[in-house]
């Protein structure tokens, strides 16, 4: 564990780049840095105060951020080209085992790479997982069979584990306290945001391979859309590698390195990470309610096509067309809470968040056309993205720089168990009160002069909509305590 004088003291002069020189913004009374009492975070001097500055908070979370785009981007591409490439392996069933290797490691394997992120340079750690990424991808088109592409897939996860925790947890020692929300809008754009581009890439090296495929020499490589994405992947991992190789980062304070590896102090770092949650009202109401809420939230995903179909009378358009309501009501949320959140109070904001999530589901759910119902899978959507925007920025500032990457890597092992759980328990949960509605109700049941229809989709997404209302509220009683303890 950091010594907690050291941590106070920053970092050592000898170890400071010119830009970690301290100005006179240092001084102004609202301008604290995330990182304070931490790391020192760089300062904005006279010459860095453009546009670049003005929306990514500073020029070292802009490159940071082009490196996080260029990884998601491959992400993207990858996700789509192994994909493909699993199933004209072993079709369907090979799809669904290969993607499994997604979920996987992060049941074994979270908390050690939130430790890793916080006893190692973070730097190294970003760079050595994307030129990992890079290989391991680049030996995939040599892959012919199913055991050895879940093998890869485990790998990348595992790697992306790693560099994912190292991120988030060297965000705030780049840019201030109030400009959290807003980079971490940023990041959530350059994380899902790629992937719509990433399957439109895809799509078009469709065509750059029948192209290239006309010339004999290239014939040894293989050339095929599948192997042209692959490559491209391992391109955009090796450019984050280099953008993050040349990124100065400011340096943390190491535990002292014995030349051996303490694996009992190593469990008692991972236990002080979920001891800090455990007594942190504000990061443990931030994890109790965005696990919850994607415990309902995920059910939309495998119950979505169902609802689409038996109650709203529609098809896979249907349901098309409510993931991308939810998709633009996500859109909305990011770029609202951006563009306000220097007014807005993050505590309040995030329970409030959540409620209007929890009730814009069960308004979805209670809509017997599609036009309202998109309406408010579209305020679920401007409630989740608000949501990961200040859950992230209260974890954020919340959390001394010694433990950020063991919460991270917490909360993304939240976060996979939550949604495995979503997409488990929702179609069962389903199946079991269709069978009640249908033995009980009839499957309807008559208010007034209305008839509403019941089946097991719209019970299950109701019952979703309610969790994440009470997630909420178990968060607004849990910081409420809080704040009345502090002015206490």
């Amino acid at each position: 564990m950091a010594d907690p004088a050291r941590l106070a003291e920053g970092t050592p002069a000898e170890d400071r780049g010119p830009s970690d020189a301290p100005t006179e913004d240092m001084a102004l009374p609202g301008r604290s840095l995330a990182g304070a009492g931490r790391t020192r975070a760089p300062q904005l001097d006279g010459t860095d105060r453009g546009s670049v500055t003005r929306l990514f908070g500073s020029r070292l979370y802009f490159r940071l951020w082009l490196a996080q785009f260029a990884s998601s981007l491959g992400d993207w591409i990858g996700f789509v080209a192994i994909t493909a490439l699993s199933n004209r392996i072993a079709g369907t069933n090979g799809v669904a085992l290969v993607l499994s290797a997604r979920l996987v490691p992060g049941f074994f394997l979270g908390s050690l790479g939130g430790l890793l992120a916080d006893r190692l340079d973070r730097k190294k750690v970003m760079v050595a997982c994307d030129v990992g990424r890079a290989v391991v991808v680049g030996l995939l088109p040599f892959v012919h069979n199913l055991p050895l592409l879940f093998l890869a897939n485990l790998v990348l996860e595992a790697l992306t584990l790693l560099w994912s925790p190292a991120k988030e947890a060297t965000v705030p020692n780049l840019v201030r306290e109030e400009q959290l929300p807003k980079v971490n809008s940023l990041g959530l754009a350059a994380a899902y945001g790629t992937f719509p581009l990433g399957a439109g890439l895809f799509t078009a090296l469709a065509a750059v391979a029948a192209y290239l495929g006309r010339f004999d020499a290239l014939s040894v490589l293989k050339v095929n859309q599948e192997n042209l994405a692959i490559w491209t992947d391992t391109l955009t991992f090796l450019v984050s590698a280099l953008l993050i190789s040349t990124l100065a980062i400011p340096r943390r304070d190491q535990p002292a390195r014995t030349g051996k590896v303490d694996l009992g102090q190593g469990l008692r770092d991972v236990r002080e990470g979920w001891r800090f949650i455990g007594h942190n009202a504000v990061v443990r109401s931030v994890m109790v309610a965005l696990s919850c809420g994607l415990v309902g939230g995920g059910m939309v995903v495998p119950l979505g096509p169902d609802f689409a179909r038996d109650v709203l009378g529609g098809g896979p358009r249907a349901f098309g067309a409510l993931i991308t309501a939810m998709g633009v009501g996500v859109a909305m949320g990011v770029i609202g809470v951006s563009s306000v959140q220097k007014h807005l109070r993050p505590e309040r904001v995030f329970v409030q968040a959540v409620f209007l999530a929890g009730v814009g589901l069960v308004a979805a759910a209670s809509m017997w056309a599609l036009t309202p119902s998109m309406l408010f899978v579209g305020l679920l959507g401007v409630g989740a993205g608000a949501v990961y925007v200040f859950g992230f920025s209260l974890i954020q500032t919340h959390t001394e720089d010694a433990l950020r990457g063991r919460i991270f890597s917490a909360l993304y092992a939240a976060v996979r168990l939550c949604l495995l759980l979503s997409f488990v328990l929702g179609p069962l949960l389903a199946s079991l009160l269709d069978r009640l509605s249908s033995g009980l109700l009839d499957g309807r049941v008559g208010l007034g002069g209305w008839e509403v229809s019941l089946p097991g989709s719209r019970l299950t997404l109701w019952l979703a909509g309610t969790i994440i209302v009470a997630a909420g509220l178990v968060a607004r009683r849990s910081l409420r305590a809080d704040a009345d303890r502090v002015r206490s």
